[in-house]
């Protein structure tokens, strides 16, 4: 049994497409990460998830980058693309069963279908606030991943190196979708810098 990826992903490729390009060095919720950087991100983890759900363990050897250096010029067509064809590789039953790898970890498939999850939504969210896009979370993949940051978080209370930062507290009556940005070191009340006249922020 397996989840559809297409929501997450087409939410997710339709941030992308709605960046401008005067966005790229703009700040986002993550911690010295600029929009170029974690779009470079998008884009090496929709390959890297993609050879995880193929069980092609040799392109799982190196984990994505987050360099908006390495962006290139036709990102805004290329990271869609590669999201569309993220969630065609994981439409196959065989995608979630046995082992994979993902950035040199091996791993149940079915976790690196839901680190997939998680990235997508959260990421999602991070590039939407970040160029001021409005986010939608569909409710089942927000479902999958708080259920991964859930089981993450209580195993490494404290974050977990390389996937999510020190949790952040949010009240247990908060929404779905604020109670995994809290869970994976996300302040759900973020918001850019506003720069005045004198371009002070």
């Amino acid at each position: 049994m397996h989840l559809d990826l297409t929501p997450a992903t087409g939410t997710l490729a339709e941030v992308v497409s709605g960046i401008g390009d005067a966005q790229l060095s703009a700040p986002t919720p993550c911690r010295g990460v600029t929009v170029a950087d974690l779009l470079d991100h998008v884009d090496g983890l929709s390959l890297a998830f993609a050879a995880a759900a193929a069980k092609d363990l040799e392109a799982g050897r190196q984990p994505p980058s987050a360099d908006g250096a390495r962006l290139g010029l036709d990102w805004r067509t290329r990271i869609p693309g590669r999201l569309a064809r993220l969630a065609a590789a994981w439409e196959d039953d065989a995608a979630w069963a046995g082992m994979t790898r993902v950035g040199g970890v091996d791993l149940p498939a079915e976790i690196a279908a839901a680190v997939t999850i998680d990235e997508l939504v959260v990421h999602g969210w991070d590039l939407a606030m970040a160029a001021g896009l409005n986010f939608a979370a569909d409710e089942t993949m927000l479902n999958a991943a708080y259920g991964f940051a859930q089981a993450t978080v209580a195993r490494n209370p404290d974050g977990s190196a390389g996937l999510f930062g020190p949790p952040v507290a949010v009240a247990d009556d908060a929404e779905l979708l604020d109670r995994l940005l809290g869970l994976t070191g996300r302040d759900p009340a973020w918001q850019p810098a506003r720069i005045d006249q004198d371009g002070r922020d």
